[in-house]
């Protein structure tokens, strides 16, 4: 993520979201109070037809629900409101999976509405395009259509406030505006569908407003609009608007609209006198109208209910009317719409993952984190206006610094066929523009935050077997460009030392003296991940039959050691990454970060937190450390409540350990590496059933495009993956009977009894035994092979006590036990 975050209290009567679940709403009124050991709060069930209170139930009880399989509607179970309050930032409108379209409001605060939508502000529009849980800075908000009562004098810069909560389900939105008009959308992958009901006996306006962006308080970082044009019938309109900036600071980029209505309007077209103001300098009845200055047209209708279809394409006007006319053909109903995205979202989502479970608090978690994992990238494939290629295109990447930790390997397992053309659209971005994506949107890379985590992406799609249709020489070859090439700097005033938009700024230090001095930007962040990303490269080349390449970047993957201090001190312990210059080491409190930003050695975490981020170099680093009792000590020190004097940690009760950040999202795992599974078990469970939450505050920071659902998904099936590995470290499962679908012939399934002394099976939580396979088993990994190449089974026997059933091979560390798991 761009930005760690504070959480921030919201009002009891402010917007949330009622969530509509099947045939009832459920509002989740006020606020859920944030406790170290839990969330509380209270939701409310209203009948959508009667309104009337049927039903209460506090969150995480033990209420039974019939148990959810193939037969069943899962997306009653997924709440979209999940993560839109509190500095989540999902997007709680209506989307198919890794959609182009993202219909949803546009709400106006005074602060920043990353995905559109706030709990509090009035409404300035319903636009096609966002993203979900992202930071830094607003994207999109553009192609919007705002209903207005009345005669409207001057269109520019129109609002509305909120008369009620809005409504959200899977394939549906409705908000209720002030001014009585409700506002009722559902959308495809590249078309969406308004509906619209003024009240009776007043005129009823549609404003289009192609200067409409999502503004943020960021300057440097808020979008522009720059100019476009608009052409209308009485029933129709289509365009073209030109924007620039966002968190990813991109230039100019176009996007085509096309529009319909059911209803004949009269119509006028306007153009502002300049774009920071209200005053108009044409408003009448041209049909078509261009300009670099704000403009649009409002349709002005004699009927109380209207329909709107709206398409959008990155290629052409015809293109966009073809995508529209093609997914949302003249005469289709909301409710089909509605009908079809919840199949859609069945059928390619939510049933690759089936369970027994009945706790309904728990089917909402895990369901509605699929869902908000698979909002982003999105597929463009055939609306890639740069180029000209027969290869998958995929675009709104944020970032792959949040998701090369989990989400991606679950990607590969939910959506392998997606997977693989995620891989291929890495790869021909890279053969056309010359260095692959760590983040990208609006078809511009940028920002990259820490290494060239993309060379993480691919090593670990190898690894595990990704061929297909997949180039990997030329797959190698952009790694290596990542390796050897360093970026122009694109001057990004957050960090002006080097490159943020791609690449590996700080290669000059890299490549010269194996660490990175303060001369660049995020030096040790940088210097930890630039080690993993070549210690990716040799994977791949020890697959490919490179053997001098992958002895070069297996040396090179060391070189995280360089800025390891062993007389750093802080807590008693000895030994942290720390700054270092071509003088030595620069003196650095563990507990500090500065200010944690893209100017600073430390990128969103403390030096306690990266210390633990060498992954593929495990060994080395539990040495360093002060061998296993001292490393499981150290561990331990990183979850202690108050302990974190930052203040970066206040809402997760000061402990070193930030679930809102990524670099803190494995250390609870790595007591397997030290013989305490025991110790992942209980650390990570604690985090995941007292930090999330099916509700609208759900998420201990923004969702970071599912990074945070995804690492709830991997606790909740009982593993977790490592990047460029085959290893998968086991914790426990939740559920008693989970079958994971891995393609039409294959599954995995994981079960948990619990021993006969266990009192409640909450808290039988820690493994007394396993079998893989139908094979006993005693160590706490399972690698790629074992359960999901060709599926498998693995049985655990759960209870209320630790018991020290891991007497195999500690799992894996390939930078320092020997050699790669690339296979030829």
């Amino acid at each position: 993520m761009f930005q760690s975050r504070a959480s921030t209290s919201t009002p009891a009567e402010s917007g949330r979201t009622l969530q509509a679940t099947g045939l009832t709403v459920k509002d989740l009124c006020g606020k859920p109070r944030r406790y170290r050991f839990g969330v509380v709060g209270i939701e409310v069930q209203r009948s959508r037809t009667d309104n009337s209170l049927f039903a209460m139930q506090r969150l995480g009880s033990k209420r039974m629900q019939p148990s959810a399989d193939f037969s069943t509607d899962l997306t009653q179970y997924v709440l979209t409101s999940t993560g839109e309050a509190d500095g989540g930032n999902t997007f709680p409108g209506v989307a198919l999976p890794f959609g182009m379209v993202k219909l949803g409001p546009d709400l106006f605060d005074g602060g920043n509405s990353f995905s559109g939508f706030s709990t509090r502000g009035n409404f300035t529009g319903f636009s096609m395009m966002h993203e979900s849980g992202t930071g830094g800075a607003p994207k999109y908000g553009v192609v919007s259509q705002m209903p207005v009562l009345g005669n409207i004098s001057n269109p520019l810069d129109l609002n509305d406030t909120r008369a009620q909560p809005d409504v959200t389900s899977v394939g549906y939105y409705k908000s209720f505006l002030g001014s009585n008009i409700t506002v009722e959308l559902s959308a495809t992958s590249r078309a969406g569908i308004y509906h619209y009901t003024f009240p009776s006996g007043q005129e009823a306006n549609i404003i289009v407003d192609v200067s409409h962006v999502l503004p943020s308080t960021k300057v440097e970082l808020s979008q522009q609009y720059l100019g476009g044009n608009i052409t209308t019938t009485e029933s129709h309109y289509e365009g073209f608007g030109d924007y620039n900036n966002g968190w990813n600071r991109a230039p100019d980029w176009r996007i085509y609209f096309c529009g319909y209505f059911d209803s004949p309007a009269t119509v006028k077209t306007f153009v502002g006198q300049n774009i920071t103001g209200r005053l108009l300098q044409q408003y009448d009845t041209t049909s078509a109208v261009v300009s670099t200055e704000p403009l649009g047209a409002v349709f002005s209708f004699n009927t109380s209910s209207i329909t709107s279809r709206v398409g959008i394409s990155f290629i052409s006007s015809a293109q966009a009317c073809n995508n529209v006319n093609t997914q949302i053909p003249i005469g289709t109903a909301l409710a089909t719409m509605t009908a079809n995205a919840k199949t859609t979202w069945n059928e390619e989502v939510l049933s690759k993952v089936t369970t027994t479970e009945t706790n309904l608090s728990n089917l909402q978690l895990l369901y509605s984190s699929m869902y908000f994992m698979h909002l982003l990238p999105s597929n463009r494939t055939g609306e890639n206006a740069l180029w000209t290629s027969n290869e998958p295109y995929y675009d709104d990447i944020f970032t792959t610094w949040d998701l090369f930790r989990c989400t991606f390997s679950l990607l590969q397992i939910f959506q392998p066929s997606m997977y693989e053309e995620y891989i291929r659209s890495l790869i021909d971005i890279f053969r056309f523009e010359g260095y692959m994506p760590d983040a990208r949107s609006s078809n511009f890379n940028g920002a990259s935050q820490g290494g060239s985590n993309s060379d993480n992406v691919l090593a670990d799609a190898y690894v595990k077997g990704v061929r297909g249709a997949v180039n990997w020489t030329a797959g190698y070859e952009a790694m290596v460009k990542n390796a050897e090439v360093a970026p122009p700097n694109n001057n990004d005033p957050r960090d002006p030392s080097s490159s943020t938009k791609e690449g590996r700024g700080a290669l000059p230090d890299w490549l010269k003296y194996g660490y990175i001095t303060p001369t660049y930007g995020r030096s040790v962040t940088r210097a930890v991940e630039y080690s993993v990303n070549d210690f990716s490269l040799y994977q791949v080349a020890t697959g490919l039959g490179k053997a001098a390449d992958a002895a070069k970047y297996k040396k090179r993957s060391h070189n995280w050691i360089n800025h390891w201090n062993p007389n750093t001190i802080s807590l008693n312990f000895t030994g942290f990454l720390v700054p270092r210059s071509t003088e030595g080491f620069i003196a650095q409190d563990p507990l500090s970060c500065g200010g944690c930003y893209w100017g600073d050695a430390y990128y969103e975490a403390l030096p306690w937190e990266y210390s633990f981020n060498a992954h593929h170099d495990l060994s080395t680093l539990v040495a360093l450390s002060g061998g296993p009792t001292t490393f499981t000590s150290r561990l331990s020190t990183v979850f202690k409540p108050g302990i974190n004097t930052s203040g970066r940690s206040v809402g997760f009760n000061n402990t070193i350990f930030n679930p809102g950040n990524e670099p803190s999202f494995t250390t609870p795992y790595l007591f397997n590496f030290v013989g305490r599974q025991d110790l992942t078990v209980s650390t990570s469970r604690n985090i995941a059933q007292t930090l999330y939450s099916p509700t609208p505050g759900g998420l201990p920071g923004n969702s970071d495009a599912g990074a945070m659902e995804s690492w709830l998904l991997w606790n909740m099936l009982g593993l977790y993956p490592l990047v460029g590995q085959t290893t998968f470290l086991i914790s426990s499962p939740w559920f008693a009977n989970t079958t994971i679908s891995l393609s039409p012939s294959k599954n995995l399934t994981i079960t948990a009894t619990t021993t006969t002394n266990s009192s409640s099976s909450a808290d039988a939580i820690y493994v007394q035994s396993l079998s893989v396979n139908s094979q006993p088993w005693n160590q706490s990994w399972v690698s790629w092979s074992d359960i999901f190449a060709n599926g498998g089974r693995m049985n655990f026997i759960l209870g209320p006590e630790p018991k020290n059933w891991t007497t195999g091979k500690p799992p894996p560390s390939p930078a320092s036990d020997g050699g790669g798991e690339g296979e030829a």
